[in-house]
């Protein structure tokens, strides 16, 4: 089932600056962090150094706001990354709230990077890092609605098919004739949220949730 959103109903459900949530995720691994705390601590030592040395001249105050604006790159960088993630859902013309259910549940191995290593002989070798993703194919009464794919956790083994699943549908088309994008999902009978980015302003969404539709009965699955 889908429901289109009303004006303005889609940037007060997807925010164009960065929650906590969103902040969290785009912050990404220890790795990227450092990375992050690298160029800051580098470009703004830098930066710094000339302001020092260009405090009589009249670029000294342009170069000590770049050393801070470096300085603090390990905060406002993933505010932006964040933001441009936000702004790929919100530019869509139109949008629908969908509840369906999960009509399969599968799983697979990703390669999100990889590292060479020495083994015990003293050889470099490649080492792949693998992560379990589970895959969900959606449906309604309509048919086949789309997938979601995300990061793999414990709390997820016990999704199952039938379970009832609710997220934003976007497309380019006011008649949804093709899907384009699916934000996070909201599972409500097991008060769980999926997804591999946090989308939604999840209170705000289960609020409207609440308020447009009716509660759905799980639809009993076959063993």
């Amino acid at each position: 089932m889908l429901i289109p959103l009303r004006p303005g109903e889609l940037h007060r459900l997807i925010p164009a600056v960065a929650t906590g949530n969103q902040f969290r995720v785009s912050l990404g691994s220890p790795r990227e962090i450092l990375q992050r705390v690298m160029v800051a601590a580098i470009g703004g030592v830098i930066t710094l150094l000339i302001s020092q040395s260009q405090m009589t001249s009249r670029w000294g105050p342009f170069w000590l706001v770049v050393g801070v604006v470096f300085l603090l790159y390990v905060l406002w960088g993933p505010i932006l990354q964040a933001g441009q993630r936000n702004s790929t859902l919100r530019r869509y013309p139109a949008a629908a709230l969908f509840e369906g259910e999960v009509a399969e549940v599968r799983t697979r191995e990703r390669v999100e990077g990889s590292h060479e290593q020495a083994n015990r002989r003293g050889e470099l070798e490649r080492v792949e890092n693998r992560r379990t993703w589970m895959l969900l194919e959606l449906d309604d009464e309509d048919g086949y609605l789309g997938r979601l794919a995300f990061p793999m956790d414990k709390k997820h083994q016990s999704i199952r098919p039938g379970d009832v699943v609710r997220c934003l549908v976007l497309s380019e088309r006011k008649d949804f004739s093709k899907i384009s994008a699916l934000s996070d999902a909201w599972l409500p009978d097991q008060r769980m949220w999926i997804g591999d980015y946090p989308f939604l302003l999840r209170p705000a969404f289960e609020e409207l949730c609440q308020l447009r539709l009716k509660p759905k009965p799980r639809r009993q699955t076959r063993s």
